[in-house]
């Protein structure tokens, strides 16, 4: 009898999605931070020129923030996206539902799979800036870095994971990353700050899950954000995005309770 948390299946769990990804680092921890390192060169050389600033700080080291957990958040759900849809693909669903693990330990695994992948492309990314010329990584506020790339993880993961439960084939993950995921993650601030849009498209702005993650981790390096005049609201935004990572998880959770799409 296995009583309380499964622990050792939980850890087989993680370990095996984990592997997974490592399998295959080429694809998943060094492209995406080599594709992200490109989006700096390409926006440092397009609208850094002449000495731009932007927060009072050079464009280079304003926009590297966003790029970073951008990336972070993009490969979190690329990673949970594919656990359940291989499976029903494959035929190979089975060995994720057999075991003896409840709905949590089983959305907990993948999704701190998906967390850590997000943290070594953020890693890597962020080490790879700091050979660019003009950029500064230093960190102003180290618990908003910590805490904004961490909801920004979970919060991709979960979608990811809800994802792959409804997706049926590849096409239909690859809809959701191209049509939803990128859409958001580029119209969320990454490379510009909002106070320059006009006001119906600051509301869209802020209604943008993405805004507060990439505003708030930039406010961990600089200083300063786009959220609000005062650091109360960073605050305000950092328990809002814990707020709405609870909700989004009892939403996942209760989607595999369900079994829809994974046990018919």
């Amino acid at each position: 009898m296995i009583q309380g948390i499964n622990r050792i299946g939980l850890w087989s769990l993680y370990i095996k999605e984990v592997r997974r990804f490592l399998k295959v680092q080429t694809q998943t921890v060094w492209a995406p931070a080599v594709t992200t390192l490109l989006f700096l060169v390409i926006f440092t050389v397009a609208l850094g020129r002449e000495g731009r600033e932007v927060l009072g700080v050079s464009f280079a080291t304003f926009v590297a923030p966003g790029l970073i957990v951008m990336g972070m958040m993009q490969n979190a759900f690329a990673n949970s996206s594919f656990s359940f849809l291989s499976g029903k693909i494959q035929g190979t669903i089975i060995d994720l539902l057999m075991p003896p693990l409840s709905y949590g330990e089983l959305m907990t695994g993948i999704v701190a799979a998906a967390v850590t992948r997000a943290a070594m492309v953020g890693t890597t990314v962020g080490l790879a800036m700091l050979l660019y010329p003009g950029v500064s990584l230093a960190m102003a506020h180290p618990w908003a870095v910590l805490w904004f790339g961490l909801m920004g993880a979970v919060m991709l993961a979960l979608m990811g994971l809800m994802t792959s439960v409804w997706a049926e084939k590849f096409d239909h993950a690859a809809a959701v990353t191209n049509f939803v995921v990128a859409p958001l993650s580029l119209l969320s601030g990454t490379f510009y700050v909002i106070d320059n849009l006009s006001p119906l498209f600051q509301a869209i702005s802020r209604a943008n899950p993405f805004f507060y993650v990439i505003s708030g981790f930039r406010f961990g390096f600089l200083g300063q954000s786009d959220i609000g005049s005062t650091n109360l609201a960073v605050l305000w935004s950092a328990v809002g995005l814990g707020v709405f990572n609870l909700v989004l998880g009892g939403a996942t959770y209760a989607l595999l309770w369900s079994g829809w799409k994974l046990k018919s």
